[in-house]
């Protein structure tokens, strides 16, 4: 009988991402006293000299989990979901593993809004349908957007998004909306939203229209929400859960399930290592399914009759050149031809605009249609006077949200976005639905339902909701300051001189929000070992980071530093495709790759870009990083 538990909290689209799973290397820090637990914890975490354990290490420890030692808990997914249960996991005083069949965000998780948000449009749903449901999902949402950005702020910020109003009633309309969603946030606040007038609107947001479909414009109301490096912060999730005792490994594919004879529980997994394809066996008491999209798939290693759970949407986002949207404001369309939510948002020195929201199938590389593209540019041209044009688009591509099934709901718009945790095999947790702002709860409410399964003992209660992740904590705005004035870019010209280049200010900031704290040793790397050169005209992304994210980050392929420890595919496909020769010649240098592999890199990666529908006459050069 399956046992199914529909957790009242909140949460939307995105979740996690394909196969994964982490565990633990050495025994976790055990200490009665929660609070000295959380102390121990963050001190291991942000030790300045910590670094994780090789990939070769994690490899061990998990194929040391045998039936006589096996782990409290594997997770499978390597996504925000997946990573937020390793860190919960192994910060309660559990023995953890998490593998993934690709890489860390590999999935959903890279192909998000970027937005932390509590859903302006469920709250519009809660109270116009008096859905005490859709009401509940905006309250935790909201209070897990706060949590989110306080413990990753190097990665998070708050941004304001500006609604255009063409009518007197839509500024009350909106007004008094937004207003209801400041409310419901409470002390979680990040800033009152607040009416422009249509002069000062225009002055924010130059490129905003006057004019739109034969309405003047009456001003807009600005509010915020949450904004993110969704991958960067998913890479951050796992590489903490390392240092603090789990043991990750990506490239790593649950090809089977491992049963007791006896009762059929489920008592570990059939692991191969993608990267050298030899299997092995790991054992836990617990396995928690965080496969996304995917989470299907494992369900039926366990029960070839399960029925399917996962309802696919494709969201499609696209890049457009930075001069669409102003710095530090973002546009939200509130409703577009088929009733939709569009907004275009500044990210990362360009524009990110999206997103759609149809039924799809469930592939591992899923692509955007035309079509998809095309509605995205229609809806934002509306509102702006800037001729919208498909050669501007940088790249495009699309994301599956993995919505539990409703078998009610007529289409996917209409299943709620809440997440599900439930057993229907005994030792299989699976965690599915959800969107990304809410990861942290949705991870807490699974290792509270695998603790439950196993009957784990655990040392202390959750403490992910004051545990800032690695590179977090003691950063300031500021820092990327020191960056500046303590080092150099050293880089090699063409002829093999080594010349000495400025750490200029766009690209010490862009190395303080990636790394955090830890920004120094990247900035070191540039400085000490030749590698400060870009890798891409117009794009602050260094030759250092390729080597630093080999070594620190568990980066193993070309196709996991362009598109999750860099964002230069998301940002840019062309420019991605030029950065490649060189992140491939240092990768294979800091992995020891012959030149078969190195073309086996190439091929890849040109394969995984060209999924990412970009327009191919798209040429922009701001000149900003020169």
């Amino acid at each position: 009988m399956t046992r199914l538990r529909r957790l009242g909290t909140a949460v939307g689209a995105a979740v996690a991402t394909a196969y994964g799973g982490s565990i633990l290397l050495s025994p976790p820090v055990s200490v009665s006293d929660g609070g000295s637990h959380l102390a121990a914890v963050r001190e291991k975490i942000h030790d300045p000299f910590a670094a994780v354990p090789s990939r070769e290490v994690q490899r061990s420890a998990l194929i040391g989990a045998g039936a006589a030692s096996p782990l409290d808990v594997l997770v499978i997914g390597g996504g925000a979901t997946g990573s937020g249960v390793a860190l919960d996991a192994v910060t309660r005083g559990l023995r953890v593993g998490l593998v993934e069949r690709e890489d860390f965000s590999s999935g959903t998780s890279s192909r998000s809004t970027k937005l932390i948000h509590g859903g302006v449009r469920y709250l519009e749903k809660a109270v116009f349908k008096l859905d005490y449901g859709q009401l509940k999902l905006v309250f935790h949402a909201l209070e897990e957007r706060k949590q989110v950005i306080d413990n990753a702020p190097h990665l998070c910020q708050a941004l304001p998004c500006m609604t255009p109003c063409f009518d007197w009633f839509e500024v009350l309309y909106y007004w008094i909306g937004l207003k209801m969603y400041d409310l419901v946030a409470g002390a979680r606040l990040l800033h009152l939203s607040r009416y422009y007038s249509a002069k000062e609107s225009v002055e924010l947001f130059p490129t905003l229209a006057k004019e739109g479909k034969g309405r003047s414009l009456r001003g807009t109301v600005v509010y915020y929400d949450g904004q993110m490096n969704d991958a960067r912060l998913n890479v951050g999730l796992a590489c903490t859960a390392a240092l603090a005792g789990a043991a990750v490994l990506n490239h790593a594919e649950v090809v089977s399930l491992l049963k007791d004879d006896a009762d059929e529980r489920i008592i570990g997994a059939r692991i191969r290592d993608n990267l050298t394809g030899k299997e092995f066996d790991t054992y836990a008491k617990v396995i928690v399914n965080a496969a996304g999209p995917f989470c299907d798939s494992v369900r039926k290693m366990a029960d070839k009759s399960a029925r399917d759970l996962i309802s696919p949407s494709s969201g499609v986002h696209i890049i457009l050149p930075d001069y669409y949207s102003p710095e530090g404001m973002g546009l939200i369309v509130p409703k577009t031809k088929d009733g939709r939510v569009v907004f275009m948002l500044p990210w990362l020195g360009r524009t990110v605009a999206g997103t759609t929201d149809s039924n799809t199938n469930i592939t591992f590389l899923p692509e955007p249609h035309e079509d998809e593209i095309q509605f995205i540019l229609d809806a934002i041209s509306d509102y702006l006077n800037v001729k919208v044009r498909r050669t501007d688009v940088l790249s495009a591509w699309s994301g599956i949200r993995p919505l539990a099934m409703d078998p009610s709901a007529k289409n996917t718009e209409s299943i709620s976005r809440d997440h599900v945790v439930f057993e229907d095999r005994p030792g299989l947790v699976t965690i599915t639905g959800g969107k990304w702002t809410t990861y942290r709860s949705m991870a807490e409410d699974a290792v509270d339902a695998a603790i439950k399964s196993g009957k784990l003992t655990p040392t202390n209660e959750c403490v992910t909701n004051n545990l800032r992740i690695v590179g977090g904590e003691g950063w300031d705005p500021a820092s990327f300051t020191i960056l500046s004035q303590q080092y150099v870019r050293m880089k090699v010209t063409y002829k093999g001189k080594v010349v000495p280049g400025v750490m200029d200010t766009a690209a010490a900031k862009h190395l303080s929000h990636a790394y955090g704290t830890l920004a120094e040793r990247v900035a070191s790397i540039a400085q000490n070992e030749n590698l400060g050169k870009r890798l891409a005209h117009g794009y602050p992304f260094l030759e250092a980071e390729v080597a630093y994210c080999a070594r620190h980050e568990y980066c193993e392929s070309a196709i996991d530093f362009i598109s999750r420890r860099s964002r230069l595919a998301f940002l840019d496909t062309d420019a991605a495709g030029r950065a490649l020769p060189r992140v491939i010649q240092i990768l294979g240098s800091e992995h020891k790759w012959d030149k078969t592999r190195q073309k086996e890199e190439m091929q890849k990666a040109k394969e995984f870009l060209e999924t990412f529908k970009s327009s191919k006459n798209a040429q922009f050069h701001d000149g900003k990083h020169n």
